[in-house]
């Protein structure tokens, strides 16, 4: 067999279509002896059984272990220039009260950026002194708790939150942290709606006005101003943005020196992870090695004190250690005609359906993202380019685009897709009513559900035009 010509560039024929790349799929991934998936000592078919499929799956330990690495990571890195780190989870990324938990056991603190996502937080046991309180839309009501329970820093994302935070910290009696969240307008390599420091768009406060903002903080008795704030984006390759954001940011943050203390720096998150074998992202310590140096040689220059330094990563910390398992229905070879240079000649691509699709994994749809699939069995049989797509009405519900499967691929299977720990249960829908998966996590052999799937009663639950089913006796 060969490259089929409607494959990607970025998509190889594999010499084996079982195998399992260890930097795309969670740290405990395996084949058994006779070739079947395990993740944290449980094969996929036994998870299959016991929670059916859909199926989230985390390995414990893998988003532990990678939790620890970046806190250890940043810790040695800005100590080296004699200040200290603080990493915060990206709650968005995903979470759960027990994911809050591990991130506390880590040492981390946690980024929330919604009542819902505080409330989670803090029944995982956070102290709310170790959140970090985002949001470009933050209701009055989301201040008032924020403040109300001690959250350690509350993220100014406009000017007009300085006077409302400062009321509500003045009503609350309290002097509450604050940082200013600052579009550098640094054009992030990319996906267009994962960019989120260009001009034209949602977050932040201008570069331009960050002095005036300050300014209008340290006015306010109730608020202590804590540092700047920058995010440039999310799934970035090119540490190039990084390193421009930085500059841009220390710029400023000299100039506010001058006037005033300024404790903190925060440089967000955003490094991208592999999602397929095309891709190449950072390893931690590269990341902190970099912005130390960067940190270090501004703060040199301008001849200010090295500030403390905050980071934001989520998908680095739970993506790789997440899969989704599904069960695999129709198979549909379609053949196409392939346009010139290549007359009077088709090809195939196979399209594999699942049982789930947009309403677990809505990022191939929003933002074209690519991903990485397995079967579950081990196959000899020759790969055939696939598409897996999911059973929503949208011809946009797509689950992988492009992936060479084993040919003898067939209803009944299950699928596995790698590295689905971040944004997929976040952006998880009920779309043509159906449930969202439950989540478990897999360590050392045992598998304990962290969310529980959505049945149909849970469904109905809220609807009120729902009538009783007459009982005994009506």
């Amino acid at each position: 067999m060969s490259e089929n010509p409607l494959a990607p560039p970025r998509l190889r024929f594999p010499t084996d279509a079982s195998a399992l790349t260890a930097r795309i799929w969670p740290a405990s991934a395996t084949r058994t002896d006779d070739g079947e998936l395990a993740v944290g000592g449980i094969t996929a078919s036994d998870l299959a059984r016991q929670f059916g499929t859909p199926l989230y799956v985390v390995d414990e330990r893998d988003v532990q272990s990678r939790a620890v690495r970046v806190r250890t990571a940043f810790s040695d890195a800005f100590g080296r220039i004699g200040t200290r780190a603080h990493v915060y989870y990206a709650g968005k990324a995903f979470l759960t009260t027990q994911v809050a938990a591990w991130m506390a056991e880590a040492d981390l603190r946690v980024d929330v950026c919604t009542g819902g996502e505080l409330a989670v937080a803090l029944a995982g046991g956070v102290d709310p002194g170790m959140l970090g309180f985002h949001g470009n839309d933050k209701s009055d009501a989301e201040i008032a708790r924020a403040v109300e329970v001690g959250v350690g820093t509350i993220v100014l994302d406009s000017h007009e939150e300085v006077q409302r935070v400062a009321r509500a910290a003045a009503d609350a009696g309290v002097v509450q942290r604050v940082r200013i969240r600052i579009n550098s307008g640094v054009h992030a390599s990319t996906h267009e709606y994962l960019a989120t420091a260009r001009e034209d768009q949602k977050f932040g406060i201008p570069l331009t006005e960050a002095e005036q903002a300050a300014a209008a903080v340290r006015a306010e008795p109730s608020l202590a101003f804590v540092g700047l704030h920058s995010h440039i984006g999310s799934q970035i390759f090119d540490e190039s943005g990084f390193r421009e954001a930085a500059r841009r940011l220390m710029d400023v943050h000299a100039a506010l020196v001058a006037t005033g203390p300024v404790p903190e720096l925060n440089l967000g998150g955003g490094w991208g992870i592999d999602y397929t074998e095309a891709d190449s992202a950072f390893a931690p310590e590269d990341v902190a090695e970099a912005l130390a140096t960067i940190v270090a040689e501004a703060c040199a220059e301008r001849g200010i004190p090295v500030p403390e330094i905050a980071v934001e990563p989520g998908r680095y910390i739970v993506g790789p250690a997440g899969i989704t398992l599904y069960s695999v229905g129709t198979i549909k070879p379609v053949t196409l005609e392939l346009d010139a240079p290549v007359s009077e000649a088709t090809a195939t691509r196979t399209y594999v359906s699942v049982d789930g699709g947009m309403s677990d994994n809505a990022r191939p749809a929003l933002y074209g993202a690519d991903y990485t699939a397995r079967l579950v069995r081990s196959s000899d049989a020759p790969a055939v380019l696939s598409r897996v797509v999911g059973k929503h009405c949208e011809s946009g519900d797509v689950v992988v685009q492009d992936e060479y499967l084993p040919g003898d691929v067939h209803r009944g299977d299950l699928l596995a897709v790698a590295a689905t720990g971040a944004y997929c249960w976040s952006l998880a829908s009920n779309y043509n009513h159906v449930g969202r998966p439950p989540v478990v996590a897999v360590a050392d052999g045992t598998a304990r559900i962290l969310v529980r799937g959505e049945s149909i009663d849970d469904l109905l639950a809220r609807d009120t035009g729902v009538v009783p089913a007459p009982g005994p006796g009506r």
